[in-house]
């Protein structure tokens, strides 16, 4: 047997026989108090409220004399106890980061199966929800882009307490989608800003009216003012000697790529044509 074991042995050993010495001790002295009092004083409820008084005061010095004996393994398990307190923290900080975050997502609903998000460089179409993660189905590439990869991803719901999700699908059922044409300033800006109007509206048309009305839904419902949807074209001057031409259409969900497409098609058409 190591020296330090038996060190070890020596020293429980000697705190177990000091804890019954004090244990012994302080019923012996009970005994000898309460009878003592019982011999002295004749009235019932004074020897009662006495009798309590010691017990108490007992308890308080058997206390306090383990707590001496004690103190060096105290000491020791407190410190062994707020490690393995700290270890655990830190070993499932993310689970219950991820926890949190669903709390909070229940509460606040940032998002829905369905929509279209963007998370902390991640862009996708939710497809699945969990108390811990979130799946979608990665759409792009870049944000200029609506083609869905055929990549999944799945991330923590704890990125929602620190990175903001922007939602493009908070209007339900149609989105304002916006797109730039690049020029040069010497081009005709005038007959290709016409040529975008004519194809957004061409685009629009079958829908404008109902993309009308869900945004006047909206702006009931949130106290908005002002969410126009009708087809618009604004001209920016980006560098000397370069203009863009931004597009903004109104377009269901998940069709913006296509109607950008089909405008964008029919600008280079019609605007380049001889």
């Amino acid at each position: 047997m190591s020296l330090a074991l038996w060190d070890l042995e020596r020293g429980l050993w000697t705190k177990t026989v000091l804890s019954v010495l004090v244990l012994a001790a302080a019923l012996a002295l009970r005994v000898v108090i309460v009878r003592a009092l019982a011999r002295s004083i004749d009235r019932p409820e004074l020897r009662r409220r006495w009798i309590v008084s010691i017990r108490n005061g007992v308890i308080v010095l058997v206390g306090a004399g383990l707590a001496a004996i004690w103190a060096d393994a105290l000491r020791t398990l407190a410190v062994s106890l707020l490690a393995l307190a700290v270890a655990l923290v830190i070993a499932t900080k993310e689970l219950l980061q991820s926890i949190l975050a669903s709390l909070m997502k229940a509460v606040i609903n940032p998002y829905s199966l369905g929509d279209r998000i963007e998370i902390a460089g991640y862009r996708g179409d939710v497809i699945d929800q969990s108390l811990l993660t979130t799946t979608i189905v990665e759409v792009g590439p870049g944000k200029a882009f609506h083609m869905r990869t055929g990549r999944k991803i799945t991330f923590p719901n704890a990125l929602l307490l620190t990175t903001g999700v922007v939602n493009e699908s908070y209007t339900e059922q149609f989105v304002v989608h916006s797109f730039s044409i690049p020029l040069k300033a010497e081009e005709d800006w005038q007959r290709a800003e016409q040529i975008l109007l004519e194809a957004a509206e061409e685009q629009c048309r079958d829908f404008l009216e109902a993309a009308r009305e869900s945004m006047r839904r909206l702006e009931e419902t949130y106290g908005l003012d002002g969410l126009s949807v009708d087809p618009r074209v604004h001209v920016q001057v980006s560098d000397p000697g370069r203009l863009n031409l931004l597009v903004r259409v109104p377009a269901p969900v998940g069709r913006q790529g296509r109607i950008e497409q089909a405008i964008v098609r029919r600008f280079l058409t019609d605007f380049h044509a001889k």
